[in-house]
């Protein structure tokens, strides 16, 4: 059998202006989803002084929205592939943006938290959205994978961006204008939305399991207060028993899926090859970056003592060069050099990052900037790469619920950092201070600095204290980078040598073969 050198594969449609103007629309609302986790940090000090919120209320503003979001991703995800993206997308920005306006002049505690988990309903419904059309509008591999890592340093920035935007608005402003920034991108979305973005769904969705819905929020919700209450108050039975709940919740989801005619999730998704790597190594990654960001915010705050707007103010330069890491990362890709490897060399690089984080002292924020930004850059490289992977593997017809997929292992794999993480970064802590200090000390940063002035000499203690501990935290995560950094490049590449090998096949047996 010979190969008729005639045959020919016609090449996927090339986007066009219309698609990449499409995609910059599409970036303004992932960019204010992204910011509104960080948008309070600065306006929480004048929200309480003027809506006066007791200490749950104030935790419930902040987490809420998080929370909302997460335990929705799944359902959005698949709603989205049975009634068209481009629907749920503009219904998520009415309701977004409905949202920032009533939180922005909420007059109770109550209303603002009703208002930010609306925002979390928006939000659960703009990010797979977004990922979905990203999908369906980019079908040239070069231009999609592209695309994802433009979609993936936006919504890496907006993270930083978020904390510095609040703390300017408040300056010159009231608190209320954190959220009233949303309202011009979500009526430009609006506007443009039905111009530019292709309506695309699953033809043959079957009906909506409305059952699994509770199900799978029962899986991701409590598993997530689990974890990070882990990480900000220690273990405890409580916290273990939410999560052990929530896992049992997750393997009823999973059982339901397997089982019922028309799964909110697909067991086919995981069929494709390299689909089921990839939300794992992901989900890895996301346990990379919000490890680091919870021991780096802190030390620059706490252990050089900036205020909190001068501290975001340096937290942005090591997002400068993650605009550059993705389109560089696709790009290899692109000339040949094996996706395993790349993706391999971007956890290696978090790797590094951590390890430089070990290097620093109670006086080091250049080395401190240098390994967040190192660390930055291989997670963003991972991350595009690993999306652009799940996606071309995943049916079309169900791309919204792949893209929740993988947003939904990215809050595990933040919550579940911050848990592991900052329990060996807290152990250290609390082992290096003095058991003669008041109990507050022994327990934060913060708890010592509050009670220094009666303790000569605990604040240089405490700031030495936390900063071995971030040294320990930083080991524990170079160790599994760089163990995902060897997974990736064994499991990827096995990847990719099958699907070689099963194009050739498919091309030998080709009609046009012969």
């Amino acid at each position: 059998m010979t190969t008729n050198p005639t045959s020919t594969t016609t090449p996927p449609p090339r986007a066009g202006r219309r698609e990449w103007t499409a995609l910059g629309v599409l970036m303004l609302p992932l960019l204010l989803v992204s910011m509104d986790v960080s948008v309070l940090y600065f306006a929480i000090p004048a929200i309480s002084a003027d809506l006066e919120p007791s200490g749950t209320q104030q935790l419930w503003i902040f987490d809420i929205y998080g929370f909302v979001l997460a335990g929705l991703l799944m359902t959005m995800g698949s709603l989205g592939d049975r009634i068209g993206r481009r629907r749920l997308l503009l219904i998520g920005a009415a309701a977004f943006g409905a949202a920032s306006l009533v939180a922005a002049y909420a007059n109770s505690a109550e209303t603002l938290i009703a208002a930010r988990a609306v925002l979390g309903i928006g939000g659960a419904t703009l990010m797979p959205s977004t990922m979905a059309l990203v999908r369906t509008m980019f079908s040239d591999p070069a231009q999609r994978a592209k695309a994802i890592g433009l979609w993936s340093g936006v919504m890496t920035a907006g993270i930083a961006l978020g904390s510095v935007m609040s703390g300017l608005l408040v300056e010159h402003f009231w608190w209320g204008s954190v959220f009233l920034v949303n309202l011009p991108a979500m009526l430009l979305l609006m506007v443009l939305g039905p111009l530019l973005l292709p309506e695309s769904r699953n033809p043959g969705p079957g009906r909506f399991d409305w059952l699994s819905v509770p199900v799978s929020m029962a899986a991701v919700l409590p598993v997530i207060y689990g974890l990070k209450e882990i990480a900000a108050e220690g273990w405890n039975v409580r916290y273990v028993v939410s999560v052990t709940v929530g896992l049992l919740f997750a393997a009823l989801f999973v059982h339901r899926q397997r089982t019922t005619a028309s799964p909110l999730i697909s067991p086919e998704l995981f069929r494709g090859r390299g689909f089921s790597p990839a939300v794992v190594l992901n989900l890895v990654a996301a346990f990379g970056m919000m490890g680091s960001a919870f021991f780096t915010t802190q030390y620059i705050q706490s252990v050089l003592g900036m205020s909190p707007l001068e501290a975001a103010l340096w937290s942005l330069l090591p997002s400068v060069p993650i605009g550059l890491a993705a389109p560089v990362g696709a790009q290899l890709v692109q000339r040949g050099v094996p996706r395993a490897y790349v993706v391999a060399a971007g956890f290696a690089c978090t790797a590094c990052g951590y390890v430089l984080l070990t290097l620093t002292g109670t006086d080091s924020l250049w080395l401190l900037l240098a390994a967040c930004a190192v660390l930055a850059c291989g997670v963003v490289v991972a991350m595009s790469l690993l999306a652009d992977l799940a996606l071309s593997t995943a049916p079309v017809e169900k791309a919204g619920a792949a893209s929740s997929l993988l947003e939904t292992g990215t809050e595990f794999g933040g919550a579940l950092s911050m848990a592991f993480l900052g329990s060996i970064g807290t152990a250290i802590y609390r082992h290096e201070i003095p058991e003669s200090v008041p109990d507050g000390a022994r327990e934060t940063l913060g708890g010592a600095l509050a009670v220094a002035d009666q303790v000569p000499g605990l604040a240089t203690v405490a700031r030495q204290a936390f900063t071995s501990g971030m040294h320990g935290a930083a080991i524990a995560g170079a160790a599994v980078l760089a163990g995902a950094a060897v997974l990736a490049s064994v499991t990827l590449r096995r990847v990719e040598v099958r699907t070689h090998e099963d194009a050739g096949q498919a091309e030998r047996l080709s009609p046009s073969g012969v």
